[in-house]
Protein backbone atom coordinates (compact mmCIF):
# COMPACT_ATOMS: atom_id res chain seq x y z
CA UNK A 1 0.00 0.00 0.00
CA UNK A 2 1.54 3.37 -1.13
CA UNK A 3 -0.34 6.95 0.33
CA UNK A 4 0.08 9.51 -2.18
CA UNK A 5 -0.96 13.16 -2.13
CA UNK A 6 -1.52 16.41 -4.41
CA UNK A 7 -2.53 19.87 -2.16
CA UNK A 8 -3.29 22.81 -3.89
CA UNK A 9 -3.30 25.98 -2.19
CA UNK A 10 -4.05 29.16 -4.52
CA UNK A 11 -3.74 32.77 -3.02
CA UNK A 12 -4.15 34.37 -6.26
CA UNK A 13 -1.76 37.58 -5.71
CA UNK A 14 -2.26 40.18 -7.14
CA UNK A 15 -5.56 39.94 -8.29
CA UNK A 16 -8.61 42.15 -7.24
CA UNK A 17 -10.17 39.09 -5.59
CA UNK A 18 -6.99 38.11 -3.56
CA UNK A 19 -7.06 35.29 -0.76
CA UNK A 20 -4.17 34.87 1.91
CA UNK A 21 -4.94 31.39 3.51
CA UNK A 22 -4.84 28.73 1.09
CA UNK A 23 -1.04 27.83 0.85
CA UNK A 24 -0.74 28.04 4.76
CA UNK A 25 -3.22 25.54 4.33
CA UNK A 26 -1.74 23.51 2.11
CA UNK A 27 1.52 23.85 4.46
CA UNK A 28 -0.65 22.81 7.74
CA UNK A 29 -2.24 19.73 5.86
CA UNK A 30 1.50 18.36 4.12
CA UNK A 31 2.69 18.30 8.15
CA UNK A 32 -0.27 16.22 9.10
CA UNK A 33 0.05 13.77 6.74
CA UNK A 34 3.70 13.26 7.31
CA UNK A 35 3.45 13.11 11.06
CA UNK A 36 -0.14 11.45 11.69
CA UNK A 37 -0.39 9.42 8.38
CA UNK A 38 2.77 8.37 7.56
CA UNK A 39 3.08 9.72 3.82
CA UNK A 40 6.39 9.94 2.48
CA UNK A 41 7.79 13.25 1.67
CA UNK A 42 8.29 12.38 -1.89
CA UNK A 43 4.89 10.88 -2.31
CA UNK A 44 3.12 14.44 -1.57
CA UNK A 45 2.72 17.07 -4.42
CA UNK A 46 2.13 20.45 -3.93
CA UNK A 47 1.02 23.16 -6.34
CA UNK A 48 1.28 26.65 -4.65
CA UNK A 49 1.17 30.45 -6.57
CA UNK A 50 2.87 31.91 -4.25
CA UNK A 51 6.60 30.42 -4.35
CA UNK A 52 7.77 30.04 -8.29
CA UNK A 53 10.32 27.36 -7.39
CA UNK A 54 7.02 25.17 -7.10
CA UNK A 55 4.87 23.31 -9.30
CA UNK A 56 2.34 26.47 -10.48
CA UNK A 57 -1.73 25.50 -9.53
CA UNK A 58 -2.74 26.27 -13.02
CA UNK A 59 -5.59 24.29 -15.21
CA UNK A 60 -3.21 22.50 -16.84
CA UNK A 61 -0.56 21.65 -14.30
CA UNK A 62 -3.79 20.28 -11.63
CA UNK A 63 -5.15 18.00 -14.31
CA UNK A 64 -2.19 16.43 -15.09
CA UNK A 65 -1.29 16.11 -11.42
CA UNK A 66 -4.96 14.24 -10.83
CA UNK A 67 -4.00 12.21 -13.37
CA UNK A 68 -0.26 11.49 -12.59
CA UNK A 69 -2.45 10.50 -8.84
CA UNK A 70 -4.92 8.13 -10.48
CA UNK A 71 -3.01 6.88 -12.80
CA UNK A 72 0.18 5.41 -11.05
CA UNK A 73 -2.25 4.53 -8.39
CA UNK A 74 -2.96 0.39 -7.54
CA UNK A 75 -5.89 -0.98 -5.79
CA UNK A 76 -5.13 -0.43 -1.99
CA UNK A 77 -3.38 2.28 -2.34
CA UNK A 78 -4.43 5.54 -0.19
CA UNK A 79 -5.12 8.77 -2.49
CA UNK A 80 -5.43 12.30 -0.82
CA UNK A 81 -6.16 16.17 -2.64
CA UNK A 82 -6.63 18.89 -0.89
CA UNK A 83 -8.26 21.88 -2.49
CA UNK A 84 -7.87 25.42 -1.04
CA UNK A 85 -8.83 28.05 -3.33
CA UNK A 86 -12.14 30.08 -4.42
CA UNK A 87 -14.62 28.09 -6.48
CA UNK A 88 -17.33 29.74 -9.12
CA UNK A 89 -19.99 28.37 -11.55
CA UNK A 90 -20.59 28.96 -14.97
CA UNK A 91 -23.82 29.84 -16.42
CA UNK A 92 -25.09 27.77 -19.64
CA UNK A 93 -24.17 29.16 -22.90
CA UNK A 94 -25.38 26.53 -25.51
CA UNK A 95 -28.00 28.10 -26.37
CA UNK A 96 -30.67 25.12 -25.50
CA UNK A 97 -33.30 25.29 -23.93
CA UNK A 98 -32.86 22.07 -21.55
CA UNK A 99 -29.27 23.33 -20.65
CA UNK A 100 -30.51 24.97 -17.37
CA UNK A 101 -27.64 24.33 -15.14
CA UNK A 102 -24.28 25.61 -14.20
CA UNK A 103 -20.60 24.02 -14.04
CA UNK A 104 -19.20 24.28 -10.87
CA UNK A 105 -15.59 24.93 -11.08
CA UNK A 106 -11.99 25.45 -9.04
CA UNK A 107 -10.07 27.87 -10.24
CA UNK A 108 -6.70 27.50 -11.27
CA UNK A 109 -3.76 30.40 -10.73
CA UNK A 110 -3.93 31.15 -14.68
CA UNK A 111 -8.24 31.12 -14.61
CA UNK A 112 -8.62 28.05 -16.59
CA UNK A 113 -11.16 26.37 -15.14
CA UNK A 114 -11.36 23.17 -14.12
CA UNK A 115 -15.13 21.85 -13.76
CA UNK A 116 -16.50 19.45 -11.79
CA UNK A 117 -17.12 17.00 -14.44
CA UNK A 118 -13.41 17.11 -15.37
CA UNK A 119 -13.00 15.94 -11.77
CA UNK A 120 -15.60 13.55 -11.95
CA UNK A 121 -14.10 12.18 -15.60
CA UNK A 122 -10.65 11.93 -13.57
CA UNK A 123 -11.98 10.22 -10.48
CA UNK A 124 -13.95 7.57 -12.29
CA UNK A 125 -10.41 6.14 -13.27
CA UNK A 126 -9.61 5.43 -9.45
CA UNK A 127 -8.61 1.71 -9.50
CA UNK A 128 -10.86 -0.76 -7.28
CA UNK A 129 -10.41 -0.95 -4.08
CA UNK A 130 -7.95 1.91 -3.89
CA UNK A 131 -9.52 5.30 -1.87
CA UNK A 132 -9.84 8.68 -2.49
CA UNK A 133 -9.91 11.70 -0.51
CA UNK A 134 -10.97 14.95 -1.74
CA UNK A 135 -11.04 17.58 1.03
CA UNK A 136 -12.24 21.10 -0.68
CA UNK A 137 -12.03 23.72 1.17
CA UNK A 138 -13.56 26.48 -1.24
CA UNK A 139 -17.61 26.71 -2.75
CA UNK A 140 -19.47 25.15 -5.17
CA UNK A 141 -17.59 21.81 -4.62
CA UNK A 142 -21.22 20.15 -4.86
CA UNK A 143 -21.00 19.07 -8.46
CA UNK A 144 -18.94 16.09 -7.02
CA UNK A 145 -21.89 15.19 -4.56
CA UNK A 146 -24.64 12.50 -5.86
CA UNK A 147 -27.58 13.06 -3.65
CA UNK A 148 -27.52 9.18 -2.91
CA UNK A 149 -24.31 9.35 -1.09
CA UNK A 150 -24.88 13.05 1.04
CA UNK A 151 -24.14 11.33 4.57
CA UNK A 152 -23.35 14.74 6.59
CA UNK A 153 -25.49 17.81 4.84
CA UNK A 154 -28.31 19.93 3.65
CA UNK A 155 -27.70 20.25 -0.33
CA UNK A 156 -29.80 17.19 -1.52
CA UNK A 157 -31.36 15.95 1.36
CA UNK A 158 -33.61 18.71 0.39
CA UNK A 159 -33.64 19.74 -3.15
CA UNK A 160 -33.09 23.70 -3.43
CA UNK A 161 -35.45 25.59 -5.54
CA UNK A 162 -33.48 27.18 -8.60
CA UNK A 163 -34.67 30.19 -7.15
CA UNK A 164 -32.56 29.97 -3.54
CA UNK A 165 -31.02 32.87 -2.29
CA UNK A 166 -27.11 33.05 -1.99
CA UNK A 167 -25.63 34.88 1.55
CA UNK A 168 -24.86 38.72 0.68
CA UNK A 169 -26.80 38.64 -2.52
CA UNK A 170 -23.84 36.85 -4.67
CA UNK A 171 -26.54 35.53 -6.72
CA UNK A 172 -29.89 36.45 -7.91
CA UNK A 173 -32.62 34.32 -9.03
CA UNK A 174 -31.65 31.55 -11.69
CA UNK A 175 -28.26 31.97 -11.10
CA UNK A 176 -27.74 35.75 -12.62
CA UNK A 177 -24.79 37.57 -11.18
CA UNK A 178 -25.07 40.80 -8.88
CA UNK A 179 -22.43 43.44 -8.81
CA UNK A 180 -20.37 43.22 -5.74
CA UNK A 181 -17.43 44.86 -4.75
CA UNK A 182 -14.18 43.45 -4.52
CA UNK A 183 -14.14 41.16 -0.83
CA UNK A 184 -10.18 41.67 0.24
CA UNK A 185 -10.45 42.26 3.99
CA UNK A 186 -13.96 42.17 4.22
CA UNK A 187 -15.10 42.12 7.98
CA UNK A 188 -17.00 38.62 8.03
CA UNK A 189 -19.49 38.62 11.39
CA UNK A 190 -19.77 35.77 13.13
CA UNK A 191 -21.83 35.13 16.33
CA UNK A 192 -19.75 34.18 19.23
CA UNK A 193 -20.95 33.79 22.79
CA UNK A 194 -20.67 36.92 24.25
CA UNK A 195 -22.76 38.76 21.20
CA UNK A 196 -21.59 39.27 17.20
CA UNK A 197 -18.07 39.77 16.33
CA UNK A 198 -15.87 40.10 13.27
CA UNK A 199 -13.03 39.23 11.92
CA UNK A 200 -10.81 40.21 8.88
CA UNK A 201 -11.00 37.66 5.83
CA UNK A 202 -12.85 36.83 2.20
CA UNK A 203 -15.15 34.39 1.00
CA UNK A 204 -13.69 31.42 -1.26
CA UNK A 205 -16.23 32.16 -3.94
CA UNK A 206 -16.22 34.13 -7.12
CA UNK A 207 -19.35 36.04 -8.64
CA UNK A 208 -19.69 35.56 -11.70
CA UNK A 209 -18.54 39.24 -12.67
CA UNK A 210 -15.77 39.24 -10.80
CA UNK A 211 -14.50 35.53 -12.17
CA UNK A 212 -14.55 37.47 -15.62
CA UNK A 213 -12.76 40.42 -14.07
CA UNK A 214 -9.90 38.23 -12.96
CA UNK A 215 -9.74 36.66 -16.53
CA UNK A 216 -9.61 39.53 -17.79
CA UNK A 217 -6.61 40.34 -15.50
CA UNK A 218 -4.62 37.86 -16.29
CA UNK A 219 -5.20 37.63 -20.10
CA UNK A 220 -4.77 41.48 -20.66
CA UNK A 221 -8.13 41.02 -22.93
CA UNK A 222 -11.16 43.22 -22.09
CA UNK A 223 -13.82 41.27 -24.40
CA UNK A 224 -14.33 39.31 -22.14
CA UNK A 225 -18.48 38.42 -21.05
CA UNK A 226 -21.01 35.91 -20.34
CA UNK A 227 -21.48 34.39 -23.38
CA UNK A 228 -18.00 34.00 -24.61
CA UNK A 229 -16.27 32.93 -21.82
CA UNK A 230 -16.60 29.19 -22.94
CA UNK A 231 -15.00 30.10 -26.80
CA UNK A 232 -12.43 33.23 -24.69
CA UNK A 233 -11.14 29.88 -22.72
CA UNK A 234 -10.48 28.14 -25.54
CA UNK A 235 -8.65 30.35 -27.56
CA UNK A 236 -6.19 31.10 -24.67
CA UNK A 237 -6.07 28.09 -23.50
CA UNK A 238 -6.26 25.61 -26.73
CA UNK A 239 -5.42 21.88 -25.61
CA UNK A 240 -4.68 22.48 -22.39
CA UNK A 241 -8.25 24.16 -21.86
CA UNK A 242 -10.67 21.93 -19.61
CA UNK A 243 -12.08 18.86 -21.31
CA UNK A 244 -15.48 19.71 -21.14
CA UNK A 245 -14.60 23.43 -22.80
CA UNK A 246 -13.44 21.24 -25.75
CA UNK A 247 -16.51 19.57 -25.83
CA UNK A 248 -18.60 22.84 -25.87
CA UNK A 249 -16.39 23.87 -28.76
CA UNK A 250 -16.76 20.72 -30.79
CA UNK A 251 -20.36 20.87 -30.31
CA UNK A 252 -21.07 24.50 -31.14
CA UNK A 253 -18.51 24.25 -34.03
CA UNK A 254 -20.13 21.19 -35.41
CA UNK A 255 -23.24 22.85 -36.07
CA UNK A 256 -22.00 25.61 -37.23
CA UNK A 257 -20.22 24.11 -40.15
CA UNK A 258 -23.24 21.79 -40.51
CA UNK A 259 -25.22 25.46 -40.57
CA UNK A 260 -27.54 23.91 -37.79
CA UNK A 261 -28.91 25.06 -34.52
CA UNK A 262 -27.23 28.13 -35.55
CA UNK A 263 -30.33 30.56 -33.99
CA UNK A 264 -30.07 28.60 -30.83
CA UNK A 265 -26.43 29.52 -30.58
CA UNK A 266 -27.31 33.15 -31.04
CA UNK A 267 -29.19 33.37 -28.30
CA UNK A 268 -26.38 32.71 -25.76
CA UNK A 269 -23.28 33.46 -27.83
CA UNK A 270 -21.91 37.18 -27.29
CA UNK A 271 -21.39 38.73 -30.83
CA UNK A 272 -17.59 38.68 -30.59
CA UNK A 273 -17.46 35.01 -29.90
CA UNK A 274 -19.89 34.10 -33.12
CA UNK A 275 -17.49 36.43 -35.30
CA UNK A 276 -14.50 34.09 -34.09
CA UNK A 277 -15.79 31.49 -34.65
CA UNK A 278 -17.01 32.08 -37.61
CA UNK A 279 -12.64 33.24 -38.78
CA UNK A 280 -11.77 29.88 -37.28
CA UNK A 281 -13.84 27.64 -38.89
CA UNK A 282 -11.43 26.63 -41.71
CA UNK A 283 -8.50 26.87 -39.38
CA UNK A 284 -7.70 23.18 -39.13
CA UNK A 285 -4.95 23.97 -36.45
CA UNK A 286 -6.94 25.61 -34.08
CA UNK A 287 -9.87 23.45 -34.25
CA UNK A 288 -8.12 20.46 -33.41
CA UNK A 289 -7.80 20.01 -29.80
CA UNK A 290 -11.68 20.48 -30.05
CA UNK A 291 -12.05 18.55 -33.11
CA UNK A 292 -10.24 15.47 -31.89
CA UNK A 293 -12.31 15.62 -28.19
CA UNK A 294 -14.70 12.65 -28.01
CA UNK A 295 -18.26 13.62 -27.39
CA UNK A 296 -20.92 11.09 -27.32
CA UNK A 297 -23.94 13.11 -26.57
CA UNK A 298 -24.93 16.63 -27.13
CA UNK A 299 -25.79 16.77 -23.83
CA UNK A 300 -22.65 16.44 -22.23
CA UNK A 301 -21.25 19.66 -22.92
CA UNK A 302 -24.87 20.64 -20.87
CA UNK A 303 -23.75 22.26 -17.58
CA UNK A 304 -23.81 19.25 -14.97
CA UNK A 305 -23.91 17.03 -17.89
CA UNK A 306 -22.26 14.11 -16.23
CA UNK A 307 -24.47 12.76 -13.65
CA UNK A 308 -23.35 10.87 -10.80
CA UNK A 309 -20.62 11.77 -8.53
CA UNK A 310 -17.42 10.53 -6.90
CA UNK A 311 -18.34 6.49 -7.12
CA UNK A 312 -17.38 3.78 -4.80
CA UNK A 313 -14.25 5.20 -4.06
CA UNK A 314 -14.64 8.54 -3.97
CA UNK A 315 -15.21 10.47 -0.32
CA UNK A 316 -15.75 14.49 -0.32
CA UNK A 317 -15.65 16.64 2.78
CA UNK A 318 -17.19 19.77 1.59
CA UNK A 319 -16.05 23.11 3.47
CA UNK A 320 -19.39 24.28 3.19
CA UNK A 321 -22.94 23.23 1.67
CA UNK A 322 -23.74 24.14 -1.94
CA UNK A 323 -25.66 27.10 -1.27
CA UNK A 324 -23.23 28.65 1.46
CA UNK A 325 -19.45 30.07 1.41
CA UNK A 326 -16.09 29.19 2.96
CA UNK A 327 -14.13 31.46 4.66
CA UNK A 328 -10.52 32.72 4.30
CA UNK A 329 -9.54 34.48 7.31
CA UNK A 330 -7.15 36.39 9.26
CA UNK A 331 -4.16 38.11 7.37
CA UNK A 332 -0.93 37.63 5.93
CA UNK A 333 1.18 34.75 7.55
CA UNK A 334 -1.44 34.23 10.38
CA UNK A 335 -4.27 33.43 7.41
CA UNK A 336 -6.26 30.18 6.96
CA UNK A 337 -9.24 28.92 5.79
CA UNK A 338 -12.01 28.26 8.59
CA UNK A 339 -12.73 24.96 7.29
CA UNK A 340 -9.33 23.45 7.19
CA UNK A 341 -8.25 25.09 10.68
CA UNK A 342 -11.37 23.38 11.79
CA UNK A 343 -10.07 19.52 10.77
CA UNK A 344 -6.16 21.03 11.88
CA UNK A 345 -7.15 21.19 15.34
CA UNK A 346 -9.50 18.18 15.70
CA UNK A 347 -6.83 16.37 13.54
CA UNK A 348 -4.01 17.57 16.31
CA UNK A 349 -6.30 16.99 19.53
CA UNK A 350 -7.23 13.16 18.42
CA UNK A 351 -3.43 12.56 16.80
CA UNK A 352 -5.30 11.45 13.81
CA UNK A 353 -7.30 8.88 14.93
CA UNK A 354 -11.03 9.97 14.17
CA UNK A 355 -13.37 8.63 11.31
CA UNK A 356 -14.85 10.34 8.09
CA UNK A 357 -17.99 11.04 9.98
CA UNK A 358 -16.77 11.78 13.17
CA UNK A 359 -14.18 14.52 11.81
CA UNK A 360 -16.85 16.06 9.90
CA UNK A 361 -19.28 16.32 12.36
CA UNK A 362 -17.06 18.10 15.10
CA UNK A 363 -16.00 20.14 12.60
CA UNK A 364 -19.70 21.55 12.24
CA UNK A 365 -19.58 21.72 15.94
CA UNK A 366 -16.36 23.49 16.04
CA UNK A 367 -17.75 26.11 13.10
CA UNK A 368 -20.96 26.55 14.62
CA UNK A 369 -19.31 27.77 18.31
CA UNK A 370 -16.83 30.01 16.46
CA UNK A 371 -19.86 31.62 14.74
CA UNK A 372 -19.03 30.90 11.44
CA UNK A 373 -22.54 29.89 8.92
CA UNK A 374 -20.91 27.53 7.01
CA UNK A 375 -21.65 23.52 7.68
CA UNK A 376 -19.11 21.35 6.25
CA UNK A 377 -20.45 18.13 4.37
CA UNK A 378 -19.51 14.58 3.78
CA UNK A 379 -20.46 12.62 0.92
CA UNK A 380 -19.21 9.04 0.18
CA UNK A 381 -20.53 5.24 0.08
CA UNK A 382 -21.91 3.74 3.15
CA UNK A 383 -19.16 1.56 3.46
CA UNK A 384 -16.57 4.71 4.05
CA UNK A 385 -18.82 6.47 6.25
CA UNK A 386 -17.20 5.11 9.71
CA UNK A 387 -13.52 4.51 8.47
CA UNK A 388 -10.60 5.62 9.80
CA UNK A 389 -9.66 9.26 8.00
CA UNK A 390 -7.20 8.84 5.27
CA UNK A 391 -5.86 5.30 6.82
Amino acid sequence: MVKKAVLIGINYPGTDDELLGCVNDVKRMHKSLVELYGFSEENIVELIDTDTSKTQPTGKNIRQAFWDLVGSAKSGDVLYVHYSGHGTRLPPETGEDDDTGFDECIVPSDINYITDDDIKEIVSHVPKGCSFTFVSDSCHSGGLIDSAKEQIGESFKKKPNKKFKFPFGFFCSKGTTSEVASKQETPIKIEQEGGENSVNGRNRFLPLQTSINMLKQVTGRDDIKEGNIRTTLFDLFGEDASPKVKKFMKVILSNMQESTDEGLMLRSLGKQAIILLKEKLNDEEYLKPAMETQVKSKKEVYAGGINGGLGNSGILLSGCQTNQVSADVGSKDKAYGAFTNSLQIILAETKGKISYKELVLKSRKYLEKQGYPQRPGLYCSDSYVNDPFIC
